[in-house]
């Protein structure tokens, strides 16, 4: 079975002559940089016509940031914008932590002059970009010999924990957000407790994006380094200071020197991947899959043991046979969010 297969989206106005044309902005918003796209649709699909990053602290507001781009790309008017955001959509309204400004679609209509505003969480979007996919585009992590359908889980850790969940309602999959990346986080084993003890002295309430996120990776670094007393080379000391991303350094020090306190970072982390790709697989009950993309799994997708994962993923009370025929794929796209965003804006609607 093909990708496309597997996960049946419903996009309803994937057929409609209203949809056949457009010429539209996609968009996708990060802490450091956003990423708008022009896009045109045609025969049912969405193409990327022009892309440009934007710095976005550097702007007093989204709309500020579309106003540039247009003008950057030398067109003036477009029949729709959507809009990936990293926090969760509410009446339009969206107030995330990660950003400097709010989103709000009416003042975003006034501001572009951009009639319709399509807003959706990032990971949501995420799940939107499978119809984007072609037959090879997702990386096997596990398959069954009998697979099942049903609801399909997606986990993406990045500068936060994205989950998001996609229904299926017996032909078609519909996607929707959750924000249960800031559910709390519950130690396994004694080092564990100890894990929780000294993140519990720095938040308070310590949540699953206090460890699988980017600063999660750091958080576990730092319990090793200052309450395990790791030593650090000298090698490594250099790679943090010269490379403006941590955890691209921490990888590098893994995969270029074998770095111990690295490696056993990195390794605690795909350990706490696996356990929470667990509990959000049986939460939604998915037994049409999981999906795990996100900026970190992008960055460490050549490191990690498929079969180490999964025999993780598998650790269960009395589920084990629920989770041993569910499919389990890697995305190694760092667009999804900018392209299922445009496909929702697109075509969910006739």
């Amino acid at each position: 079975m093909d990708a496309i297969s597997k996960f049946p989206l419903y996009l309803p106005g994937r057929e409609s002559e209203n949809n056949g044309h457009l010429s539209f902005i996609s968009s996708d918003i990060r802490q450091e940089k956003t990423l708008l796209a022009h896009c045109t649709t045609h025969n049912g699909q969405v193409i990327l016509e022009q892309e440009k990053y934007y710095p976005t602290k550097s702007y007093e507001s989204f709309s500020e940031i579309v106003l540039h781009f247009m003008k950057d790309i030398g067109i003036s008017e477009f029949s729709r914008i959507a809009v990936g955001t990293p926090g969760p959509v509410i009446n339009g309204q969206c107030v995330s932590i990660r950003l400097p400004w709010m989103l709000d679609a009416e003042k975003i209509k006034t501001e572009t002059g951009i009639d319709q505003v399509y807003l959706i969480n990032d990971v949501e979007a995420t799940a939107y970009g499978l119809a984007d996919l072609c037959n090879d585009s997702l990386t096997s992590v596990y398959e069954s010999d009998t697979p099942t359908t049903g609801n399909v889980a997606i986990l993406a850790p990045g500068e936060g924990l994205g989950e998001a969940g996609l229904y299926y309602d017996g032909t078609y999959l519909r996607p929707f957000a959750t924000e249960g990346g800031h559910s709390e986080f519950s130690p396994r084993t004694n080092i564990e407790v100890e894990f929780y003890q000294f993140l519990n002295q720095i938040y308070g309430i310590v949540s699953w994006e206090n460890v699988l996120s980017k600063n999660g990776l750091f958080n576990i670094f730092r319990f090793l380094r200052d309450e395990k007393r790791h030593p650090l080379s000298e090698k490594l000391l250099a790679k943090l200071q010269d490379e403006e991303d941590f955890c691209v350094a921490i990888y590098r020090s893994v995969i270029e020197d074998q770095e111990q306190i690295s490696t056993i970072t990195l390794n605690t982390y795909l350990e706490f991947l696996a356990r929470e790709a667990n509990s959000l697989v049986l939460k939604l009950k998915a037994t049409g899959g999981l999906l795990i993309g996100g900026e970190l799994p992008f960055l460490f997708r050549d490191y990690i043991d498929k079969n180490r994962l999964y025999q993780k993923f598998m650790i269960s009370d009395k589920m084990e046979r629920l989770l041993k025929n569910i499919p389990i794929f890697m995305i190694p796209n760092d667009k999804m969010i900018l392209v299922g965003a445009a496909y929702y804006a697109a075509f969910s609607e006739i």
